[in-house]
């Protein structure tokens, strides 16, 4: 096999993120049916090892879609929001802003309460929105990928089924870095992927799915094909996809999951990452001229936000990244669009650092120490 001719940077960015040799390594395993048994050899074991990772209740169902986080979060909109219903969005950042644009993509009725990026959602706001627009569904993201803000979902899963509404979670940037909080929510689905805290490739967007929800899906038309939560029930019986899937990613899901869970451990991973959140935290506050982004009490375990010194523009930050480069870096110079918006406003452009996946706590600090260098000579 030729060397590759691209440089072999260390990614702190938010996603895709580092894989390991030996996950790489098993991309080249063999290709297999995905109707034969072969598939359930490394696909049974998928399965069991995320509902692991999720601590799944037994009556939820896994499901993987062919694509991203995204697709599984539409999925949850086609298939959970009805025609005549409105569908509440709540946001912290761009991707809760995201979400809310693929409903109204589909076609549906849907509402967003927005607060204010690096702020978590607050009850009280969430309660009287509901009081205001009566939703069916209120979608809100466990972990604000563009702002490093981690909320509690469980309070907020309790209070939207409280109200008699279904929750939809946003877990794609948390999952496999810090507990789901499934069980004690009670939320109706919860949408993760591969590319981010599990340490893999992009290419399945995951759905866990309560038995709430299975039913509520019957009551839905026009929930689409590769969209629709009940057609690819019964293949996930079967440790199937609906459809092919990239099969050297499932080789690589296999081992990598069967790493987390027989070997690394659940809790202990979980651990790491809030070791790797506090380091990170540590930076930013020993840093002159850095200001923790996300707020306190709320910090993502597995991407922190800081803003930029003062006088520092989001090109400068860009110049951070090129720096960053010539170390054996990427460096992630912040959500384009939020820092846009934020130097539009008169506003300090924040940056993040990606500690998510198998990156370990040595890894973090020889980057934070490459960082504080680069950031040193600006």
């Amino acid at each position: 096999m030729p060397d590759a001719p691209f440089p072999g940077l260390k990614l702190f960015i938010t996603g895709p993120t580092y894989i390991r040799p030996e996950v790489r390594a098993a991309a080249a395993w063999p290709e297999f049916g995905h109707r034969d048994a072969e598939n359930t050899k490394r696909f049974r074991p998928i399965f069991e090892d995320l509902a692991a990772i999720a601590d799944l209740p037994q009556d939820y169902k896994t499901i993987l879609f062919l694509g991203s986080g995204s697709t599984a979060m539409e999925a949850a909109i086609r298939s959970l929001v009805a025609t005549d219903e409105t569908v509440l969005h709540v946001s912290v950042g761009a991707f809760g802003d995201m979400w809310h644009k693929i409903s109204l993509e589909n076609g549906k009725k849907a509402a967003l309460l927005a607060f204010e990026p690096g702020r978590a959602i607050d009850v009280a706001t969430l309660e009287a929105a509901m009081d205001e627009h009566k939703p069916a569904v209120v979608a809100i993201t466990h972990n604000e990928t563009s702002t490093g803000v981690a909320n509690d979902v469980v309070p907020l899963c309790r209070t939207i089924k409280a109200h008699g509404a279904l929750a939809l979670v946003d877990g794609v940037s948390i999952f496999g870095g810090a507990p789901t909080g499934i069980r004690e929510s009670g939320c109706a689905m919860y949408c993760t992927a591969t590319q981010k805290s599990l340490g893999l490739h992009a290419g399945f967007g995951i759905g866990f799915v309560s038995p709430e929800a299975v039913d509520k899906a019957r009551h839905v038309t026009a929930r689409g094909h590769a969209s629709d939560i009940l057609s690819h029930l019964g293949r996930a019986a079967k440790y199937q996809t609906q459809s092919t899937p990239n099969g050297a990613l499932g080789n690589q899901m296999f081992v990598q999951l069967e790493y987390i869970v027989k070997e690394e451990g659940i809790a202990t991973r979980f651990a790491r990452h809030e070791a790797m959140r506090d380091m990170a935290q540590a930076f930013v506050t020993a840093q002159p001229g850095l200001t923790a982004f996300a707020q306190e009490g709320y910090r993502s375990p597995t991407v922190t936000t800081a803003a930029a010194p003062e006088g520092m523009t989001f090109a400068g930050l860009k110049a951070v990244k090129e720096a960053m480069r010539a170390k054996g870096y990427l460096f992630d110079p912040g959500y384009a669009k939020l820092n846009e918006d934020l130097e539009a406003a008169g506003k300090r452009p924040i940056f993040r650092i990606g500690h998510m996946g198998d990156i370990s706590p040595d890894m973090l600090r020889g980057f934070l120490d490459a960082l504080g260098e680069v950031l040193a000579a600006r």
